[in-house]
Formats: structure tokens, sequence, C-alpha cells
């Protein structure tokens, strides 16, 4: 009796394997790491057109202080009684506000200046 044993050669397969491993590494990487920073970064911008006068807000470096005034993208603070600063709108913290001020963001009073 003669036995017979065929060999095979690796199949196409072995490619289209790889291929979707691959496809589903990105597909891990967009959903865990790209998509939630490109929502947090649409949130924060969101948050830099809707600055008010009066608001108070908290830096990204933690600086506490009220809105003043609003010249395009550079906003000027109230940090204390007649300290001023300059900063841009990005620097201004969507997270750290609310952390502070909470969500509601409640407006402080407005003072003019004489």
């Amino acid at each position: 009796m003669q036995t017979l044993i065929f060999l095979q050669a690796a199949g196409g397969n072995a490619g289209m394997i790889q291929m979707l491993f691959f496809a589903a590494i990105i597909l891990v990487f967009w959903m865990f790491i790209i998509r939630p920073q490109a929502k947090r970064q649409k949130e924060q911008n969101n948050f830099a057109s809707s600055l008010e006068k009066g608001q108070e807000v908290v830096t990204a470096s933690g600086m506490l202080g009220r809105i003043n005034k609003i010249e395009g993208e550079i906003v000027t603070l109230e940090v204390g009684a007649k300290n001023y600063i300059r900063m841009t709108k990005s620097a201004i913290s969507k997270d750290l506000t609310e952390q502070v001020h909470g969500k509601d963001m409640k407006k402080g009073p407005v003072e003019t200046q004489e």
C-alpha cells in the first residue's frame, strides 16, 4: 500500500490576515487616541470663542482672573486690584476653568473703568 502525502505552500490568506491586523491597530489608535483628542480640541476652541467680558477664568498655567477686555485673540485679565495681564485666548483652559468655577461658569460683576 502506498501513502501519498501532499504538501501545500502557504496560502494567500497570510498576507490578508497581516493586513487586517494592521488595520485593527490603526482603528484602535483612531478610537482611543486621535478621536478623543480632536473632540477635546474642538471643545476648547468653542470655549475660547465664547469667552465674554466679566467671566471668571483660569489659564493653563493656573492663574485665576476675570476677563476685562477682549481684542481679537488677545484677552486682558484682571488678576488683582488694578493688576492686568494680557494673554491669548488659547492660554485660557476650559478644563481648569470648569474645575475651579463649575460647569455653569457664573460671570462675576463687571466693573467699569474710570
